[in-house]
């Protein structure tokens, strides 16, 4: 019979027990979900040498090999390190980096990929050992269709592009591109011109160079909406959208910022989004517009967490 000390000792390095057995479950964790074959090869050779033979892909992308017994974790363990993978993505910290396939899908406004890596070695890897008051998700979405669903992530991020309209170059066509193509309905011709209603558009980037006479230009900046504070579950909160726009190579700082502001502001226990509701979004925004939090960094992180 295993002791609840036994079982706590393997959950911190990514092996859950399976219900009603005394095996477990073992998170692989990659970048965004991102496997080479001779990944999944090894993973299968590891799912069959140790495990039941059964892979399941979890929700943060990571890839559970099932059934593994208690004793055979160490072994899991050192096989997997002989092929670059390593189990892991639970606990009070940053959680595995997800994301969509922006990066090739024909609506995608970012390189996913390439900024999940950059998040994953930032954060997952270089702070891997900071604890935090929660679980601490990421996610990054190419663009406002959310299959990733960035808004329901500690931090998401959402990829976009930066609108502009050039109403003199409009000619009022009667069959407007502009407008036929935006999913938003965010675009109308009235008395000859197309009028942009920007409380709708969500600069999803779907009508960009539409135009034939250029109204809508060719060529957009990508740029990232970040939503913060977003939980999925037993309690659900839709993350709250920063009100200022990024481009990608902001997003490792704005992220940095958010969770040393976690780090000092929020309860053990207490997810993010719940001391944005405590201490308001307005004092995240704040803190967020000046670089006293990365100044203090060190400190921020020396400090034990608050209790209630």
């Amino acid at each position: 019979m295993l002791t609840s000390e036994q079982i706590t000792s393997v959950k911190a390095r990514g092996f859950l027990r399976n219900r009603g057995t005394e095996c477990f479950s073992g998170r692989i964790v990659t970048v965004a979900g991102l496997f080479t074959p001779t990944e999944l090869h090894a993973i299968a050779e590891c799912a069959e040498k140790f495990g039941n033979g059964k892979v399941i892909f979890t929700a943060r992308l990571a890839a559970e090999v099932v059934g593994i017994p208690f004793d055979k974790i160490p072994d899991a363990e050192a096989f997997m390190a002989e092929h670059g993978l390593y189990f892991g993505g639970t606990g009070a910290k940053v959680r595995p980096v997800t994301a969509c396939k922006g990066t090739t899908c024909v609506y995608g406004n970012i390189d996913t990929q390439e900024i999940a890596k950059i998040i994953y070695d930032k954060f997952y890897i270089g702070m891997r050992n900071v604890k935090l008051p929660h679980k601490f998700k990421i996610g990054v979405g190419g663009c406002p269709n959310s299959c990733m669903k960035p808004s329901l992530n500690d931090v998401g991020i959402e990829g976009c592009k930066a609108f502009s309209f050039d109403s003199d170059l409009c000619r009022g066509c009667k069959k407007c591109a502009v407008a036929e193509s935006c999913p938003t309905k965010a675009v109308s011709v009235v008395d000859g011109k197309a009028i942009i209603d920007m409380d709708k558009c969500t600069n999803c980037g779907v009508c960009v160079g539409k135009c034939p006479f250029g109204a809508v230009p060719k060529e957009a900046e990508s740029i990232c909406r970040i939503f913060v504070g977003g939980t999925w579950g037993k309690t659900q909160r839709m993350g709250t959208l920063l009100g200022s726009v990024y481009s990608t190579e902001e997003i490792p700082t704005v992220i940095e910022k958010v969770m040393l502001w976690y780090k000092e502001n929020g309860y053990a226990k207490e997810r993010l989004g719940a001391a944005i509701d405590r201490l308001g979004a307005d004092a995240l925004e704040t803190a967020l517009e000046t670089n006293d939090l990365i100044d203090r960094k060190d400190e921020i992180l020396a400090k034990p967490l608050l209790e209630r």
